[in-house]
C-alpha cells in the first residue's frame, strides 16, 4: 500500500496495496521454502487455534450499527477454548508469540515493507510446520487485536480502561461510528478468510497417513499451496494490526478515508481465493480417504463374519454402530433407547427394509411377533428383531424422510436402529451385494454366536410364523418334510373359522378374482348347485394380489349378495398371497421344482390363477380333499351339474367334480405365472404345472397405484 499523505502518519506498510504478480509469488515462495527448517517437533496447535477464535469472535466491534456474535456460539468457543487442556502449550509457546506480537507493534508504529516483515516473522518460525507458523502469527495478531478491543469495551465501565482509553484516544474515535464501520467490517472480513484457511492448513496437517499419502495428486495439490496460504495469513496480520495502529492519533480526515478498507478487501479477497481452493483440494483429499475407510470397514465385515465368535457382540457393533458415545437402539416395546448389549447371546433376525416398506407388512409382522410375545418361556419366542432401514445416501436426509423413518419406527414393538445414519455406508454395502438387498424387505438371521443361519427368513415367517424358529435352512427343510398339500397350509391363520368349517365336515370354496360379474354369477350357482347336492358349503373370497382398493368394492358387493364370506381386512388378502408367493420362494431355495414335488406344482398352478384374467375356484371337504379349476371352467361344470350329479353320493361332492373335469379337458390352454421379484435368481426355467412343458419367459414391469 502507498504512505498515507495524512500529517504525522509514518507508521504504515509501504507497499501493501500492491499485491504480487504471478512471478512475484514464484519468488516469494524461494524466500518461504529459504525459511523453513522444521526440527521435527509435532505440536497440537488446535488448543490454541480454538482460544484464537474466542478471542475474534468476543472482540467483534460494539460500536452502534455493528453486531456482535450470539451468546450461545460464544459458550461454545468458550468450552472449546477453555477445556482444550491449553496451560502447557501456551506455556511452551508464549515466548514466541510474545515475540512476534513485539515484531508487528514495532513495525506497526513505523515505515516498513509488509513483505520484510513478513519473512522476518518466518525466520522467527523457521523451526516449526507450516501449521504451527501460522497459527503462531495469528495467536500474536489476537493478543493485539484483543488488547485494543479489550479497552474499547471497557472503557465505559472500568476506570483503568478509561484512563488507557484516553491515552490512545479510543472515546474520539467510538464517536465516529459511520466513519469507523467500513473499516471494522473490511478487519473483520480479512480475519474470518484467515481463520478458515487457517482451519484448512490445520486439518490437512491432520489427515491421516494411513489413508493418504503424500504423493497422492490431490494431497500434492494442496500441500504445494499451503506456503503461499500461510504468506497471506501472516501478511494479512501485518495489515490488519497497520490499520488498527492507525486509529490511534488519527485526525477525523483520516478516520473518514474508505481507502485503507478497500485495501484490506482486495487481501480478503485473495485470502478467500486461497481458502476456496485449498478447501476444494481438503474434500478430495477427505473423499479419497472415506473411500479408502469404506473398502476397509467392508472388508473389515466379510472378514468378521468368516471368523467363529464367542457372542454376537463384535458382528453387531460392525452392523449397527462401533463407538460408544451413544446409545444406538430404540426399544418400541419400553419406548427408550438401549444399549446393544440387550443382543447379547440372542438370536437377532435383522429386519431390512427401505422406507417404503408396507404397513400391510409390518402389521402381519407385528401380530406375529406379539403373539410369540404371549408365551416368552417358550423355545420360538426366543428371538429379537432389529430393523435396519436401507437409506439412498445419495440425496439428502430431509424432513420428509425423517417423518417417514419415525413412523414406522413408531409402528414397530421390537428394536430399531435408533437412527438410519448409524448404519455405515460399508454395511449398506454389505447388505446390497452379500445380502442381496433390493428393495423387497428381508430377514437376515444371526444365532449368538453373529452366524448368519439364514440369509432371508422371511418366507418362513410367513409360511410358519414363530413356529419356523431358530429360522434355519435345517428348520426349513424338517418343516416342508412334515407338510402335505392341505388347505390350512394354503389358509392357515387368514380366516379362523376355516378350522371350525374344517372340524364340522363342511365343504369349503376359496375363490379369487376382479371380475365382479363373474364372482356373484359363481356364488350364486355353487350356492344352488351345493343347495340341489345337499351338502353343507362355505364359501371365501381372497380376492387377487396388489389389487387393495378395488377388493374392497367387490367385498362390499359380495357381502351385499349374502351367498359368501370375505376376509374381514384386506391386508389378510395380502397375507395369503404373500404367503403362496413364500412358499414358492422356500421350494426354489430348496431346489424344488413342478416335476418332482407336489406341493410345488399345486403352488405354481394357484400362481398363475392369480395371473391369469379370470377368476379360480378350489373346492374342497376336510383339510386335503381339493379340486380347483379357473372359473370358465368350474361355471362350465356346475352349468353341467345335472350330468355328474348321480355320482355325488357315490363319490363325494369333490371327487364327482373331479372327475367331471378330467372327463372334459382340453389339450389347450394359455397359462401365465408372474414370479413376484427376488432377492436371488430368477430360475432359468418354468414349467407350466398343468402340462409340463417349459414356459416362454417375458419380462414385467408392473406399476399398480390401486
Amino acid at each position: 500500500m502507498a504512505s498515507s499523505t495524512v500529517p504525522g502518519r509514518k507508521h504504515r506498510f509501504r507497499g501493501d496495496r500492491h499485491l504480487f504478480s504471478a512471478s512475484d509469488d514464484t519468488t516469494m515462495l524461494n524466500q518461504l521454502r529459504a525459511t523453513h527448517a522444521p526440527d521435527g517437533r509435532d505440536i497440537d496447535v488446535k488448543p490454541l487455534l480454538h482460544i484464537i477464535e474466542d478471542i475474534f469472535y468476543r472482540a467483534a466491534p460494539t460500536i452502534p450499527g455493528s453486531t456482535q456474535g450470539d451468546q450461545a456460539h460464544m459458550d461454545a468457543l468458550d468450552d472449546k477454548a477453555f477445556q482444550a487442556g491449553y496451560g502447557e502449550l501456551i506455556e511452551l509457546l508464549a515466548f514466541t508469540i510474545n515475540k512476534i506480537s513485539n515484531e508487528i507493534v514495532c513495525k506497526c508504529s513505523g515505515s516498513g515493507d509488509a513483505h520484510t516483515t513478513t519473512l522476518s516473522i518466518f525466520n522467527m518460525v523457521s523451526n516449526y510446520s507450516w501449521d504451527a507458523k501460522v497459527v503462531l502469527a495469528l495467536a500474536a495478531f489476537a493478543v493485539y487485536y484483543g488488547d485494543f478491543w479489550l479497552i474499547a469495551q471497557l472503557y465505559t465501565v472500568n476506570s483503568l480502561a478509561k484512563s488507557v482509553a484516553i491515552l490512545k484516544q479510543l472515546p474520539e474515535i467510538m464517536e465516529n461510528p459511520d466513519s469507523l464501520k467500513p473499516k471494522f467490517e473490511a478487519i473483520g472480513n480479512l480475519i474470518r478468510a484467515m481463520v478458515n484457511v487457517t482451519n484448512c492448513i490445520v486439518e490437512f496437517k491432520e489427515l491421516p497417513p494411513q489413508y493418504i499419502t503424500a504423493d497422492t495428486p490431490v494431497y500434492e495439490s494442496a500441500d504445494a499451496l499451503i506456503p503461499t496460504a500461510a504468506y497471506w495469513i501472516i501478511r494479512s496480520t501485518l495489515a490488519c494490526a497497520s490499520q488498527i495502529a492507525g486509529l490511534i492519533s488519527m485526525s477525523n480526515e483520516y478516520i473518514s478515508s474508505t481507502t485503507e478498507a478497500w485495501e484490506l478487501s482486495s487481501l480478503a479477497h485473495k485470502v478467500s481465493s486461497i481458502y476456496e481452493h485449498l478447501r476444494k483440494q481438503l474434500d478430495l483429499c477427505y473423499q479419497q480417504i472415506d473411500e479408502k475407510k469404506h473398502i476397509e470397514a467392508y472388508q473389515l465385515l466379510i472378514r468378521t463374519f468368516e471368523t467363529p465368535h464367542l457372542d454376537n457382540m463384535k458382528i453387531l457393533r460392525l452392523l449397527i454402530y462401533s463407538k460408544d458415545d451413544q446409545l444406538p437402539l430404540w426399544d418400541g416395546s419400553g419406548n427408550k433407547i438401549v444399549s446393544i448389549d440387550v443382543l447379547r447371546r440372542r438370536n437377532v433376525l435383522l429386519l431390512i427394509t427401505d422406507l417404503d416398506f408396507s404397513h400391510e407388512e409390518l402389521s402381519i409382522l407385528d401380530q406375529m411377533y406379539q403373539e410369540s410375545r404371549q408365551h416368552p418361556a417358550r423355545v420360538e419366542s426366543q428371538y429379537e428383531v432389529v430393523w435396519l432401514p436401507v437409506v439412498d445416501r445419495s440425496s439428502p436426509w430431509d424432513d420428509k424422510k425423517q417423518k417417514q423413518f419415525e413412523a414406522l419406527q413408531s409402528m414397530m414393538p421390537w428394536y430399531t436402529v435408533y437412527h438410519p445414519s448409524l448404519i455405515d455406508p460399508a454395511v449398506l454395502r454389505y447388505i446390497k451385494e452379500v445380502w442381496h438387498f433390493s428393495k423387497k424387505p428381508m430377514l437376515v438371521v444371526l444365532d449368538p454366536q453373529g452366524r448368519v443361519t439364514n440369509p432371508n427368513a422371511l418366507y418362513m415367517m410367513w409360511i410358519w410364523g414363530a413356529l419356523a424358529f431358530p429360522f434355519t435352512r435345517t428348520r426349513e427343510e424338517a418343516l416342508w418334510a412334515e407338510e402335505k398339500w392341505r388347505l390350512d397350509l394354503l389358509a392357515d391363520a387368514i380366516e379362523p373359522m376355516i378350522f371350525q368349517w374344517i372340524k364340522d365336515q363342511k365343504y369349503i370354496c376359496l375363490y379369487g378374482g376382479e371380475d365382479l360379474e363373474w364372482i356373484q354369477k359363481f356364488t350364486a350357482k355353487l350356492h344352488d348347485t351345493a343347495k340341489a347336492a345337499q351338502i353343507p358349503l362355505e364359501m371365501l373370497y381372497v380376492g387377487k394380489s396388489n389389487l387393495k382398493e378395488k377388493i374392497r368394492k367387490i367385498n362390499d358387493a359380495i357381502t351385499a349378495q349374502g351367498f359368501s364370506q370375505v376376509l374381514p381386512d384386506v391386508t389378510l388378502v395380502w397375507y395369503f398371497w404373500v404367503r403362496l408367493e413364500s412358499m414358492w420362494h422356500s421350494k426354489v431355495q430348496q431346489g424344488k421344482t413342478v416335476q418332482d414335488d407336489p406341493i410345488m406344482q399345486e403352488i405354481v398352478t394357484m400362481m398363475s390363477f392369480d395371473a391369469g384374467d379370470q377368476g379360480w375356484a378350489l373346492i374342497s371337504k376336510g383339510a386335503t380333499e381339493m379340486t380347483k379349476a379357473k372359473g370358465e371352467t368350474i361355471m362350465i361344470c356346475l352349468n353341467n351339474f345335472d350330468i355328474w350329479k348321480e355320482d355325488v353320493p357315490e363319490k363325494g361332492f369333490v371327487q364327482a367334480i373331479i372327475d367331471y373335469l378330467q372327463m372334459n379337458q382340453t389339450p389347450h390352454h394359455c397359462n401365465r405365472l408372474i414370479l413376484p421379484g427376488t432377492t436371488g435368481s430368477v430360475p432359468d426355467k418354468v414349467v407350466c404345472a398343468e402340462c409340463g412343458r417349459a414356459m416362454e419367459k417375458f419380462i414385467m414391469y408392473r406399476c399398480c397405484t390401486d
